[in-house]
């Protein structure tokens, strides 16, 4: 439980970092491109939702009948709609980011070494893009792998019991993964090495995942998490793993 602990206060410290100086720019960025992605996307659900309504009502209802289903079936469908966009916000956030990501993770461990400040590596950006999206690519296979049965065990009768603690278990240590494959694979380990280390600090890990989780479900401050995770990653990486 101490470790845990220990685990959520670095992404409160990861708040903190990404306001600095020569840290903040390379946070901000990628930042502001997720947040017009998200505001387009409510703009668009929101926009042309009465229409996809409408295309689901029969054609041979009473007017009546159509106006209190309408009443009745809109928050459903708005609420299903805002689930839909949220996590798929969330997945294409973290792809279209993961570049941005491993040189913010380099500019905090610079800005923690004492280097100065420096300005973004557009070339390092642009050649590292491919592989740290096909990183994530294969970090969302890896979610799905384990999320499926997860799935599958969530319908047993009685096994059902234990789905809601195995799902946020699961949650928090795949963010802990998520967030520190930036700051380690910048020290060139690779996803299995990643996933040993960890292991032998699941307290630290499963305390930041949980606290990212939790931040993630806080409106306004679920814009921050990306790029908080990753410097607070960064700095339980560089304090408590990188020896290891």
């Amino acid at each position: 439980m101490q470790n845990m602990i220990k685990g959520a206060r670095y992404l409160i410290q990861g708040f903190s970092l990404i306001h600095q100086r020569g840290v903040r720019r390379f946070a901000y960025l990628p930042m502001f491109i997720n947040t017009l992605l998200f505001s387009v996307a409510i703009w668009f659900g929101v926009t042309n939702f009465g229409a996809w309504l409408d295309a689901l009502m029969p054609n041979w209802l009473p007017v009546w009948l159509e106006s209190i289903l309408m009443w009745l079936v809109w928050p459903l469908f708005f609420l299903l709609l805002a689930i839909i966009v949220f996590f798929t916000f969330s997945v294409v956030a973290n792809i279209l980011a993961a570049p941005f990501n491993g040189i913010l993770a380099e500019m905090v461990e610079n800005k923690l070494s004492g280097s100065p400040p420096a300005e973004m590596p557009w070339s390092q950006l642009v050649k590292d893009s491919p592989r740290m999206i096909v990183n994530e690519l294969r970090k969302l296979g890896y979610l799905l792998r384990w999320a499926i049965p997860l799935l599958l065990l969530s319908w047993i009768p009685g096994l059902n019991l234990l789905a809601p603690a195995l799902w946020l278990l699961f949650t928090s240590w795949t963010l802990a993964l998520d967030y520190h494959d930036y700051p380690m694979g910048n020290h060139q380990l690779d996803f299995r090495q990643q996933r040993d280390t960890l292991r032998q600090h699941r307290g630290l890990a499963l305390g930041f995942g949980g606290a990212t989780m939790l931040a993630t479900m806080i409106p306004i401050l679920n814009f921050l998490v990306i790029p908080a995770a990753v410097a607070g990653a960064t700095v339980l990486y560089l304090e408590n793993l990188k020896q290891a």
